[in-house]
């Protein structure tokens, strides 16, 4: 048995952080509740000011909250494609490191979705949108970006549910804390032949289902956007482009969230460089691919010299959004680059820090994509967009982030963040193996 696949047999260090509590996740739960409640109190403000309060105008009606929107909708790709990718292929290192993904994916869901009623500034009108409303129409991307979210959440919930029923179960035997829970949502499970067929069969046909309609979902959410004829918009590439970088932004929040379970945690047994290693070559992967889609559509709206699409070009590359676009590539592609391609640097640290580098450009990617366009409208009104964002906004995003930590910390301390019913049946089936070995060798 390889040094690598080796966990420890006692499961006693994923129990801890349910049963003891330290100081300091009472002090960091502390700080994210009141940065999310400062969030709460500024979108309290904007509601009773109107969007006036932000630095949204005409022509840029999209700002931060689109740019966080399609942030977190992307972030939320780590859990399923990720994790449902690696359990098709059958790749074994992957065990201690799915549930980490797949909790983001739903955390993120929850959170991404708000932008867009913030966004509307009365969320009396996201009703508009809907079927059932004489406004609904099944014509507009963004309903069809509606039925696509609502579809993945639900997908994600029950692919993060289903592999925990065997954990919940063996909570519900083994401690006395929120048994009540354990006991709800253990379904009866008993561990019966019976009942792991039904499971392996339930975790099987989840995870073919869930990739199509998590690239489906960012594939949408990238058509709100390329339905339209906004210049530097209007491209069929938006598709895949979008899909690669979510799966780029996943990636890289799913290796800083072990990281920081890791360490906090204690799961340095668990939790290995090797993990980092091939999550950091995915990643290095996903780097080579979002630099080439960008290469593709930048070189095909600069040859096409459509003076619209120049406009913002410019915009991006010699004008007012220059330094975010050098940022951008920079933090996207250059230093993710120096880390991840050498063997040598590509260390838990390297990983960690090529992938806060990537979330940062990531966002600024986002933010590129819709207020330059915005600033250049293809009708005339007297002069260029400006947006500033104002503290109102910075602090609604400031209060998503604290949201979706704050979730991530409520679940660490329910339910084991690491599945220790895989581990033990990936311990047996390597037991097997090798006690099988010698026997294959005298036949």
């Amino acid at each position: 048995m390889s040094q690598n696949n080796e966990f420890p047999s006692d499961d006693s260090a994923l129990i801890d952080p349910i049963l003891k509590t330290g100081r300091w996740y009472y002090i960091s739960v502390a700080c994210l509740f009141c940065i999310v409640a400062w969030g709460i109190f500024s979108w309290g403000y904007q509601i009773r000011n109107g969007l006036g309060v932000t630095g949204m105008n005409r022509p840029i009606f999209w700002g931060i909250y689109i740019a966080n929107f399609v942030f977190f909708i992307g972030i939320s790709h780590a859990g399923t494609l990720i994790s449902a990718i690696l359990r098709v292929t059958g790749a074994e290192w992957r065990k201690p490191v799915t549930r980490c993904a797949e909790a983001i994916t739903v955390f993120a869901l929850v959170v991404g979705p708000i932008n867009v009623i913030i966004d509307l500034g009365r969320v009396d009108r996201m009703m508009n949108i809907l079927p059932f409303v004489k406004w609904g129409r099944f014509q507009s991307p963004l309903l069809w970006d509606v039925c696509c979210i609502t579809a993945y959440l639900i997908g994600s919930v029950t692919f993060l549910y289903l592999p925990l029923i065997p954990d919940i179960a063996m909570l519900r035997d083994k401690i006395n804390k929120r048994r009540w829970l354990y006991k709800t949502l253990a379904l009866g499970w008993t561990g019966s032949p019976r009942q792991k067929k039904v499971l392996e069969t339930l975790m099987s046909i989840m995870t073919i289902l869930i990739i199509p309609v998590a690239v489906s979902v960012h594939t949408v959410v990238a058509w709100v956007f390329a339905m339209t004829i906004q210049p530097m918009w209007h491209s069929t590439i938006f598709g895949p482009y979008f899909v690669i970088g979510a799966i780029f932004s996943g990636i890289a929040s799913l290796i800083i969230a072990m990281a920081i379970l890791r360490k906090a945690l204690h799961l340095e047994e668990y939790l290995k460089p090797i993990h980092f290693n091939y999550l950091g070559v995915l990643l290095l992967t996903m780097c080579l691919l979002w630099f080439y889609f960008t290469f593709a559509e930048y070189l095909t709206t600069f040859y096409g010299a459509e003076p619209e699409h120049m406009e913002v070009f410019y915009a991006k590359l010699g004008g007012e959004f220059t330094p975010f676009f050098i940022v951008m590539i920079v933090t996207c592609f250059i230093i993710p680059f120096i880390f991840l391609a050498p063997r040598k640097l590509r260390t838990i640290t390297g990983t960690v820090i090529a992938s806060i580098s990537i979330n940062i450009g990531m966002w600024l990617e986002r933010f590129l994509i819709i207020a330059p366009t915005l600033s250049r409208p293809r009708l005339d009104y007297g002069g260029h967009g400006i947006y500033h964002p104002t503290w109102v906004e910075i602090s609604i995003f400031a209060g998503e982030i604290a949201t979706l930590c704050l979730l991530y910390f409520i679940f660490i301390k329910i339910f084991p963040i690491i599945s220790i019913w895989e581990l033990k049946k990936h311990d047996k089936e390597e037991e097997i193996t090798v006690k099988e070995k010698p026997a294959e060798a005298l036949s």
